[in-house]
């Protein structure tokens, strides 16, 4: 079994638990049983005497049981500490970003509002199986269309939908060969970077207009951030947004199989979103939680309808605003005819009478069939 590190488990942690401990319900339990029943009756029926004798064998037995398995974990954290930290980690405090203030972009001259509208571009990466062709087919049908480029990076080949092929059902490795393929082709040509999973509903405009006064020459890594012990990553299930600088040095650790390796290397599996949090770590990028000018989050991991419901237990007089972000950029868990669903209210229902005054457009590619 190998380490965080990538490294195997060192023999002495292999050898501290004794063979009994390991014991299944195969036939080989017989064999190191030593004898099966025959050795079963002997511990059954002790010699006149040898009562205490058996207690004490008994007891050292489960004590080395303990203590192995307390220095194998032991051996296992300390694995994970080691990629989980590497050592600009204890300097950095955790801080969360928020998008402009309106009033910003308002001082903002005619020029400059162009300017920055035309600026700011966002490839998209959605990961598929073919299992979520449902999605997949709603995802390209509604929010996909509004980002500047997207592509479907699928697990395997199919002929229904335009995909690159990955070869890989491992969502960790699909997202390090989507990520590995994207710096390569794209380096040039765009400079934020947007992943989701398939039951996402993205608001590219509410991205791009969050995104108006970052550096993408920064390492950015931002979305819905979450705690898990001392490592703070971005849930995927809000969708990921990296900038150019951040993928570039992602695409470097990548090739560091000790840093960043594509089977992970602990007892238990971490989540593609985790490993991600930890290569990144390792290049001095943190992750970042985004919210509003008023300190919401905007990258959500449910859909609007559990937020609402979930506003109305905890804010039944205030349910609008205890629910979401009116910038809010992303939700997720929703089924296709949600989307659709989600399309309509977003970029087709409108109050007659009422004007929406905003600073900004960010029009789509020239070539795209946007809403």
């Amino acid at each position: 079994m190998a380490s965080a590190g990538g490294a195997a488990a060192p023999a002495s942690c292999r050898r501290a638990v004794p063979r009994r401990a390991a014991r299944g319900a195969s036939g080989r339990e017989k064999e190191e049983a030593g004898g099966g029943a025959s050795g079963a009756a002997v511990l059954a029926r002790p010699s006149p005497g040898g009562t205490g004798k058996m207690i004490s064998e008994s007891s050292s037995f489960v004590k080395g049981v303990v203590l192995g398995g307390a220095f194998c974990m032991l051996v296992t954290l300390l694995g994970h500490i080691k990629v989980g930290h590497g050592t600009k980690a204890h300097h950095h405090e955790h801080h969360h970003i928020q998008a402009p203030n309106k009033e910003d972009v308002l001082n903002l001259s005619e020029g400059e509002r162009m300017e920055l509208s035309k600026s700011i571009r966002v490839y998209c990466i959605v990961l598929v199986k073919p299992k979520d062709l449902g999605h997949w087919a709603a995802v390209k049908e509604t929010w996909s269309k509004h980002c500047d480029k997207v592509e479907f990076y699928s697990s395997e080949n199919v002929k229904v939908f335009d995909s690159v092929a990955l070869n890989t059902n491992d969502m960790w490795a699909m997202m390090r060969k989507a990520f590995k393929i994207t710096y390569e082709r794209y380096k040039d040509e765009f400079s934020w970077f947007f992943l989701a999973y398939p039951t996402t509903f993205a608001i590219i405009e509410n991205l791009k207009y969050f995104l108006l006064k970052k550096d993408p020459s920064q390492p950015f890594y931002i979305g819905h951030t979450v705690k898990s012990g001392d490592l703070e990553y971005v849930d995927g299930e809000g969708g990921i947004v990296l900038s150019i600088e951040s993928l570039r040095r992602l695409s470097g650790v990548l090739d560091d199989s000790d840093k960043c390796p594509e089977q992970g290397g602990m007892i238990w599996k971490l989540a593609e979103d985790k490993q991600l949090a930890i290569c990144l770590k390792y290049t001095g990028v943190f992750a970042e939680n985004a919210e509003d000018s008023e300190g919401k989050d905007v990258f959500n991991t449910k859909s609007v309808g559990a937020l609402i419901k979930e506003a109305m237990s905890t804010h039944p007089q205030q349910v609008v605003d205890g629910c979401c972000s009116d910038m809010a950029i992303t939700f997720s868990g929703l089924a296709p005819n949600h989307m659709h669903v989600m399309m309509y209210g977003v970029y087709r229902l409108r109050p007659y009478g009422h004007t929406y005054k905003d600073a900004l457009v960010f029009l789509p590619p020239a070539d795209s069939d946007n809403d």
